[in-house]
């Protein structure tokens, strides 16, 4: 898709390697919401903060997605662990499902994601 624009997220520094995550706003399936991006073994990830258990965000307090070990996202309701590198559900009501990634890029330091056919960006 050619006409697909990147959207700035945040500049990539202000997302540190197993620390705290960037919130942004999206529209998925039409609904308003957000999603995430997180750092993992030095590349960024981005998920819609959507637990894959039940449709409830994942974050404990705004940006907080790592579990204390900073191994594993976490959801701050049912305690279900994520692989960051994937999404995958690793432990927990929702083991064998995963969190719905949102693409991201990296690119002259800043964070951008891209649109899809579900996640889309937040109209005014």
């Amino acid at each position: 898709m050619s006409d697909v624009v990147d959207v700035f997220i945040c500049a990539a520094d202000a997302v540190a390697d197993g620390g705290k995550g960037v919130r942004f706003p999206v529209s998925a399936g039409g609904e308003a919401t957000t999603g995430f991006v997180v750092r993992h073994g030095g590349k960024a990830y981005g998920y819609l903060n959507r637990c894959a258990h039940v449709p409830i965000e994942l974050d404990w307090a705004e940006g907080e997605f790592f579990e204390s070990s900073g191994l594993y996202l976490m959801c701050s309701t049912h305690g279900a662990i994520y692989v960051p590198e994937s999404g995958y559900c690793a432990g927990g009501p929702c083991k064998g499902g995963r969190l719905r990634p949102i693409p991201v890029s990296e690119r002259d330091g800043q964070l951008y994601w891209q649109p899809d056919e579900y996640v889309q960006p937040l109209t005014a």
